[in-house]
C-alpha cells in the first residue's frame, strides 16, 4: 500500500480512507449470498396465527403505533469509561469522526426509497469493532434534531448492543416477533431517556433465524417499525458475514450497508469474501477501524488515535 501525505490523511474521513485502501467494486458486483429454499425447513418454534381480535401483530394492518415498551436510562458513565460517545457530553475526537460518518450515510438517503433509511452495520469477522461502531453511530444520529433512531440488535448469537448502552434486554425481541406474528413489536422496543433513541433487542435465537429473516414476515415487520415516522433511521447490528448467514439475508432488506474493517486484523481476502455477500444491498461503504497515523507514515494501533486530531 502506498504511503499518503499526513495532512491529506487528516482531512479524509475514515470512510474515504477505507475506500482508498480497498477497492471492493469487483467483489460487490460478483457473487451474492445463495438464495434460500425455506419450504423444506421446519420452523424451530411454533408459529402462531394472530387471533382475529388482536390487531397488533406483524400480520395486522400496518398502522402507526407508539413504542410502548419499558423506559430505561442509558449508562453515560459506562459509555465514557469505554470510550463511546456520551449523549450531551463534551465534544470528543470520536464524536467528530462519527459526525462525518453519519453525514455520508444521511447523504445516501433517498426520500422516495424507504429502504435507504435502513442501514446494516456488519463486518467480515468477529472482533472488528462492529457493535462499538453501531452504538456510536446510533448515539451520533440520535443527536440530530429531526431524526428518530431505532437500533435493532440482529446479532442473535451474540447480542451485545443493548448492554453497551447499559440497558437490560433479557426479554423477547426481533427474532421472537418473526417467529410469532401475534407479538406486538411496539411492546418489545426499549425506550431510553434519550427521546430520539430506542432499541429493539435481538430476542431468542432459533435454529431457523436465517429462514425467518428470508420469509415474507421481515418486510412486513420493517414496514411496521417505520410506520408513521418518515424521519426514522433503523440501524441493524448484524452478526459477522463470514461466520453467520443472517447478515447476508438482512442485506437484501436494507438500502445501505456499512462494513467495519479493522486495519490491523482484516485480511483483504476475508474482506472480499464478505463484500461478495452484500451484493443484494445497493450501497455499501467501508469504515476503517483501529487505524493510527503518525509523522513517519501509516501505523495501526489504538482506535482512531491521532487520526481524529
Amino acid at each position: 500500500m502506498e504511503s499518503h501525505d499526513k495532512n491529506m490523511d487528516r482531512r479524509e474521513s475514515l470512510l474515504e480512507r477505507a475506500a482508498g485502501a480497498y477497492d471492493m467494486s469487483e467483489a460487490l458486483t460478483g457473487r451474492s449470498a445463495p438464495r434460500l429454499d425455506i419450504s423444506a425447513i421446519p420452523p424451530a418454534a411454533p408459529v402462531y396465527e394472530a387471533p382475529a381480535h388482536q390487531a397488533a401483530g406483524v400480520d395486522a394492518p400496518c398502522v402507526a403505533r407508539p413504542w410502548s415498551g419499558p423506559v430505561q436510562q442509558i449508562d453515560r458513565i459506562a459509555l465514557a469509561e469505554a470510550g463511546y460517545i456520551v449523549p450531551d457530553g463534551p465534544v470528543s475526537a470520536i464524536g467528530e469522526e462519527f459526525r462525518i460518518v453519519k453525514r455520508q450515510l444521511l447523504a445516501g438517503i433517498d426520500a422516495g426509497d424507504a429502504a435507504t433509511r435502513r442501514i446494516l452495520i456488519c463486518s467480515a469477522q468477529p472482533g472488528e469493532g462492529k457493535t462499538f461502531c453501531t452504538v456510536n453511530l446510533a448515539l451520533s444520529l440520535a443527536a440530530e434534531t429531526d431524526l428518530d433512531v431505532l437500533l435493532v440488535d440482529s446479532d442473535f448469537a451474540n447480542p451485545r448492543a443493548p448492554a453497551m448502552l447499559g440497558l437490560e434486554a433479557s426479554g423477547p425481541g426481533f427474532m421472537d416477533v418473526l417467529a410469532d406474528p401475534a407479538l406486538p413489536v411496539e411492546d418489545l422496543v426499549i425506550r431510553t431517556d434519550l427521546p430520539s433513541l430506542a432499541v429493539l433487542p435481538a430476542g431468542r435465537a432459533t435454529n431457523s433465524d436465517t429462514e425467518y429473516l428470508a420469509s415474507a414476515r421481515t418486510p412486513k415487520l420493517l414496514e411496521r417499525l417505520a410506520a408513521g415516522h418518515p424521519n426514522r433511521i433503523i440501524l441493524f447490528d448484524s452478526p459477522p458475514l463470514l461466520v453467520a448467514s443472517p447478515a447476508s439475508v438482512l442485506a437484501a432488506h436494507v438500502g445501505q450497508a456499512l462494513m467495519i474493517v479493522r486495519a490491523d486484523m482484516t485480511s483483504e481476502g476475508a474482506l472480499r469474501d464478505a463484500a461478495g455477500m452484500l451484493k443484494d444491498c445497493p450501497k455499501v461503504q467501508l469504515l476503517l477501524n483501529a487505524v493510527k497515523f503518525s509523522a513517519s507514515g501509516r501505523k495501526f494501533g489504538s482506535y482512531y488515535g491521532k487520526a481524529a486530531a
